[in-house]
């Protein structure tokens, strides 16, 4: 029997835009010709998998089809939420659809990670299918390549059959405590789960009956129209808003785990999106988009919707303008050298893989005392992205308007 991937697709994205009306769930925003649900889709044409379900609401029914249509997805069924209830509800109730036979197994996915090595994960996938049970679940960990607090992690103990049982879920712990994690061979937590469609109605009888009743009478109640489910509002709304961790995860006997080692990210902040930027530049870099500058160069590598990622080049002892902005907060990763930041009214040294948020209105600048070149990847996010909107206070190469 082959696999039935769903994918969870009903984030808001304010996670990025967490000051803004106009946010923008991650899942849709063009990082340069590709998206994060179209690189899922993608991954999900490989032979092991059967026809995908959508999860997600119809605020974003329209960009979903879209993205089916444009990867050329033509079987597929999309289970629409009517409220926000957090995933648990939402996984639930994709796995009830009638279609779906008992003992299928499924595959829940976020449609906002980013994945390399996609042929181990499917390996990994196809080799575990023969241990899913009726009341077991399997959970993807991701082997952590620094200690981030942005992560949940676990830890495993071996059992019978060589399967890691999961024995202790850590949420979002602080770098000290992350450290001592990775030290026990912890593992990132993927939010990826593996299971047959008993398992999770057997979890959800058990564990929680009352979200078990509500999203059983959004789907026997539901509409179906042009291959989606129009979940029932009134039974679904009476669903308790859970996360599937808390709902099922930290409950459950039987939480097992994939190890995986392989590039991975839910480019769930502007650090990780710098990062992914900085990594792939060769992809983004054009000679027409550099400029010159007395402190040295930047290069414009990507305009995306109300963002823009930069690389900024401050040559040894260049200093940027004391300056703010009036449109826009800027993210900055620092990839190479030590450079000399003002903020306000404090200043500071940063070294490689720092970060630092420059507010909307903040008063800043960059300078390189050292021998040394300095690197930034930034990303400016704003309704306004361009050079005019810098207001100097000081500048060494006289730039101030008296």
């Amino acid at each position: 029997m082959k696999i039935r991937p769903v994918i969870l697709c009903g984030g808001e994205g304010t996670r990025l835009w967490p000051n803004t009306k106009n946010q923008q769930a991650k899942q849709f925003i063009d990082f340069g010709k590709w998206t994060l649900l179209g690189k899922t889709l993608e991954r999900l044409k490989a032979p092991i998998f059967d026809v995908p379900i959508i999860s997600t609401n119809s605020k974003f029914l329209k960009q979903v089809k879209q993205h089916l249509k444009k990867y050329k997805i033509k079987k597929f069924k999309i289970v629409l939420e009517p409220a926000k209830r957090n995933t648990a509800p939402a996984i639930l109730s994709s796995a009830l659809i009638k279609d779906i036979p008992d003992q299928q197994p499924l595959i829940f996915l976020p449609a906002d990670h980013l994945i390399d090595k996609v042929g181990l994960l499917n390996k990994a996938i196809k080799k575990n299918q023969k241990n899913l049970t009726q009341n077991n679940i399997f959970i993807f960990g991701i082997k952590p390549t620094k200690p981030s607090t942005q992560f949940g992690y676990f830890l495993t103990k071996k059992i019978k059959g060589n399967i890691n049982k999961v024995s202790k879920f850590i949420e979002k712990p602080r770098e000290v405590k992350a450290k001592q994690i990775i030290s026990r061979n912890g593992y990132w937590n993927a939010g990826i789960f593996y299971l047959r469609k008993d398992s999770i109605i057997n979890n959800f009888k058990k564990y929680q009956p009352s979200i078990f009743r509500s999203c059983n009478n959004a789907v026997s109640k539901a509409k179906y129209i042009n291959n989606a489910y129009y979940l029932n509002k009134p039974a679904y709304v009476k669903a308790t808003a859970k996360s599937i961790d808390y709902a099922i995860l930290e409950k459950a006997k039987e939480i097992n785990a994939i190890k995986l080692d392989i590039p991975w990210s839910d480019l769930g902040s502007w650090k990780e999106i710098c990062k992914m930027y900085g990594r792939n530049k060769h992809k983004y870099f054009k000679k027409k988009n550099i400029f010159y500058r007395p402190w040295g160069r930047y290069a414009n590598l990507f305009i995306g919707k109300e963002f823009l990622i930069k690389e900024l080049f401050i040559k040894p002892k260049g200093v940027l303008s004391l300056q703010k902005h009036h449109h826009r907060a800027e993210h900055w990763v620092i990839t190479h050298g030590n450079p000399k930041i003002t903020l306000n009214k404090k200043s500071f040294f940063k070294k490689p893989d720092d970060t630092i948020f420059i507010p909307l209105g903040s008063i800043h600048r960059i300078a390189n005392p050292f021998k040394k070149p300095v690197k930034i990847i930034e990303a400016q996010i704003g309704s306004k992205l361009k050079e005019s909107d810098i207001v100097r206070y000081k500048d060494i190469y006289g730039r101030v308007s008296k």
